[in-house]
């Protein structure tokens, strides 16, 4: 049974930008192939430098395999149609979740009151998880930044070409990229404002007003394409992630119940890495899980499937670790909030992560 809180399939979250690891991973799973045909490979990265209104541009290296930027809806899309039929059940949220007392197997509680008896648990219920609480991961902590993403569409080709652009002063950064020949996406980070923790992050008029505010002094295409981003493809959220130190002793799994994705290890998008690496969780997971499930049906119930899920998190653990620390150094980088933080960011960067595309050599293996 797959629970989705939401009535719908949600498009909220605009675009995934996949890498090479990712694409290994959906490779994996079959639906690669399908997905390649609604978005174009983009080969190559540019940084561009913004300083009184002057540009300077700069190329930045790929990495080995495809780069590609998906939808979000066409993945769910892809991703469900290789469900059993009337596997997944739509606005389904859980409020709670306790461990029988007699059979240790989970029970999970619905919000309209009704219970499921689980075998296993697999929380993938995102950066504010119930399961993570449950299982004993610590809270995720607020960055001091914001992200605002966004689509928009062009009737005619746009002009952008099949570059990956990233725009930066000294306190906003930038990134675009082609979906297809007549939609971009985009996402800009800058500093979090305590309006954007107000209800005005849902305002669509808010949001174009402060992203515009924002680039002042960016290329005038660029402005353009923020102005015409249609307000239902248009999201702002505030930035929080767990920390990298707390995921190297973190509890993942309790009896049957164990995390994946944002549950497990939400992370800021500095190096894009949250849909890759969720999806070399599911890979993993349900490899650990197939191993031991074959010898369960001979008798060891639980123990063999806590195993598994013990065999999984060991697995995932240090992964996920580089994977967020290199992305918290990252967003240090980015923060002129502190002189000190920043330096402490770039120093980071440059001692620990000498390859910075490295993370996209990663192969989460076959299924």
């Amino acid at each position: 049974m797959v629970l989705e809180r939401s009535e719908t399939l949600r498009a909220a979250g605009v675009g995934i930008i996949m890498q090479p690891n990712g694409w290994r991973a959906l490779d994996r799973l079959g639906v690669a192939a399908k997905l390649r045909q609604t978005c174009t490979e983009i080969p190559s990265r540019v940084f561009i430098s913004v300083a009184e209104g002057k540009c300077r541009e700069s190329e930045l290296p790929l990495g080995k395999g495809e780069l590609r930027c998906l939808k979000r809806m066409e993945l769910m899309k892809a991703l469900t149609e290789e469900l059993p039929v009337e596997s997944v059940y739509l606005g389904c949220r859980a409020v709670s979740i306790v461990l029988d007392p007699l059979t240790s197997n989970p029970l999970l509680q619905l919000h309209d009151g009704t219970l499921i008896k689980a075998k296993i648990v697999i929380g993938c219920d995102g950066v504010n998880s119930i399961i993570s609480k449950f299982v004993g991961v610590n809270s995720p902590k607020l960055f001091s930044r914001c992200a605002t993403r966004g689509f928009t569409y062009y009737e005619g080709a746009h002009s952008f070409g099949d570059k990956f652009r990233f725009y930066s002063t000294n306190d906003v950064t930038l990134g675009q990229l082609p979906v297809t020949d007549k939609l971009v996406y985009w996402f800009l980070t800058r500093v979090l404002t305590s309006q954007d923790l107000s209800d005005a992050k849902k305002d669509p008029t808010y949001i174009t007003k402060a992203s515009l505010e924002a680039i002042k002094g960016f290329p005038e295409e660029i402005v353009e394409l923020v102005k015409n981003t249609e307000p239902k493809a248009l999201y702002l959220t505030e930035l929080r992630y767990r920390a990298p130190w707390d995921l190297v002793h973190a509890k993942f799994r309790k009896g049957t119940v164990v995390v994946a994705g944002d549950a497990m290890h939400a992370m800021c998008p500095f190096i894009s890495q949250g849909g890759g690496a969720s999806l070399e969780d599911a890979v993993v997971l349900a490899r650990c899980l197939s191993e031991k499930l074959k010898q369960a049906t001979e008798g060891g119930g639980n123990r063999l499937v806590e195993e598994a899920l013990d065999e999984y998190v060991r697995e995932r653990r240090m992964r996920v670790f580089w994977l967020s620390l290199q992305t918290y150094f990252m967003g240090l980088a980015q923060d002129n909030t502190s002189k000190v933080k920043k330096a402490l960011g770039i120093a980071g960067l440059i001692l620990v992560f000498g390859d910075q595309r490295s993370h996209t050599d990663y192969d989460c293996g076959r299924l």
